[in-house]
């Protein structure tokens, strides 16, 4: 289900072409969609959940948990698929999370607010992942 490395779009172009326009906006701009709008701020469906853009395993669903926050939110990733970068946009510090395999925006990451034993919440945009639920 992950796509070759080579077969993904590299401009914005293709991008576009790939993606509907508020998928592209969030995640090759690093938009964010409204709280409460996704389709997966409740879903509960056991699966693992890709990224949108390249098909990459991202989360399992055993580790999505309700933090009440608008978005979905895991206390983990799976290893090495998600990178994490210092975020100074919008007068604050924050550390955005994007798919280490296609670089595409997938949400932010915050740790220290004690949601969970983990003690982290990836909140991230639904427009960013796909579920692939459990067969």
């Amino acid at each position: 289900m992950t796509e070759p490395l080579a077969s993904l779009p590299t401009t914005d172009e293709e991008w576009r072409a790939r993606l509907s326009p508020d998928e592209f906006r969030v995640l090759r701009r690093a938009g964010t969609e409204a709280p409460w709008s996704g389709e997966y701020v409740d879903t509960r469906t056991e699966g693992v959940y890709r990224c949108r853009a390249c098909g990459e395993q991202l989360f399992e669903s055993g580790t999505k948990f309700d933090s009440h926050c608008g978005w979905p939110s895991f206390d983990d990733a799976i290893p090495g698929t998600v990178k994490e970068i210092e975020d100074r946009s919008h007068g604050m510090v924050r550390t955005e999370i994007r798919c280490a395999r296609c670089d595409s925006h997938l949400g932010h990451v915050f740790r220290g607010e004690r949601m969970t034993a983990k003690n982290t919440r990836h909140c991230v945009n639904s427009l960013s992942i796909r579920l692939d639920p459990k067969r």
